[in-house]
């Protein structure tokens, strides 16, 4: 795998950062995977993405969805209540190629077997080593 990016924070922006910079790199034909460990993982599973206060209110709302259009980041809601669809960005991403992977740590703690998106591939704890040591770059953390 070229690259690899960890998503470890359950925030609407480190979703759509992660997954644009995963997107870019498969479409410059680079062999690319994202692994939800944490919150991510538990946003993704049974929860919500939620912005970050420097990053919420209508203005600013308004802002990125208007500004998310050219990225390519999906919107949800029209008129004054439309904001940017980070969550759309996973099924766009998975279809693009890029593989993503659920830690076995953070599964196991949260207790999610059975209980991930069907784009999410569940990996063992060898696999996840595997895949850390073989990733020529990895952006992110446990």
């Amino acid at each position: 795998m070229d690259l690899l990016v960890i998503l470890r924070d359950a925030l609407a922006s480190s979703l759509i950062g992660g997954l644009l910079l995963a997107l870019n790199a498969r479409e410059a034909g680079r062999e690319v995977g994202v692994l939800f460990t944490q919150e991510a993982l538990a946003a993704l599973a049974r929860g919500s993405f939620e912005w970050p206060r420097e990053l919420s209110g209508q203005e600013m709302r308004l802002s990125l969805a208007d500004g998310g259009v050219a990225l390519g980041v999906p919107s949800t809601g029209r008129g004054e209540g439309r904001q940017p669809d980070a969550r759309a960005l996973i099924p766009r991403a998975h279809e693009a190629g890029v593989v993503l992977y659920a830690c076995p740590i953070w599964c196991s703690l949260l207790k999610l077997e059975g209980a991930l998106p069907d784009d999410l591939r569940a990996l063992d704890a060898a696999e996840l080593s595997g895949l850390i040591q073989e990733a020529k770059q990895v952006v992110g953390s446990l």
